[in-house]
């Protein structure tokens, strides 16, 4: 019976750990830890450059929404009177967009399974509604934007 323990391979195999890889250092471990070290300086480097890249787009923003908030600004002072009828008519225009809203959310409350179901009743509905609904929120847009009095939402952030 010991001849058929000594005729069997081992299930562990033996490690000699004493002898085991040193770092740069003389340390076990210090060439890996070295190697992370720089890697962490190499990102740390594409951050700071991704920052600058950044904040330079940020700049590049800013100062064409200030030079268009200028130019507006001008063109306002320059027209005061279209500017206030500009404001009238985005006012005006604000009523029929509420109106033709209610009518498309009807239309649609009316005829949503059949929206639903067919696809060329859809595409019709799109038709009819959506080109009419696009130049409609264009023209507000552009009327507001030539107001006399400017909306919060329009007023360019100064850093």
């Amino acid at each position: 019976m010991s001849q058929d323990r000594r005729s069997r391979p081992s299930l562990y195999s033996q490690i000699d750990v004493a002898h085991g890889a040193l770092g740069a250092t003389g340390c076990p471990g210090a060439g890996d830890a070295n190697e992370g070290i720089g890697l962490l300086r190499e990102i740390l480097a594409a951050q700071d450059r991704q920052n600058e890249l950044l904040e330079e787009l940020l700049n590049h923003f800013c100062s064409t929404q200030r030079q268009r908030a200028n130019e507006l600004g001008n063109w306002k002072q320059a027209n005061p009177g279209l500017a206030r009828s500009c404001r009238l008519a985005a006012e005006a225009l604000s009523k029929v967009q509420t109106e033709y809203l209610i009518g498309l959310t009807q239309e649609i409350s009316e005829n949503f399974e059949t929206l639903r179901d067919g696809e060329f009743m859809l595409n019709e509905f799109i038709d009819r509604f959506g080109p009419r609904l696009a130049h409609l929120n264009g023209l507000l847009q552009v009327l507001s934007q030539l107001s006399s009095t400017p909306s919060p939402a329009n007023t360019p952030n100064t850093p």
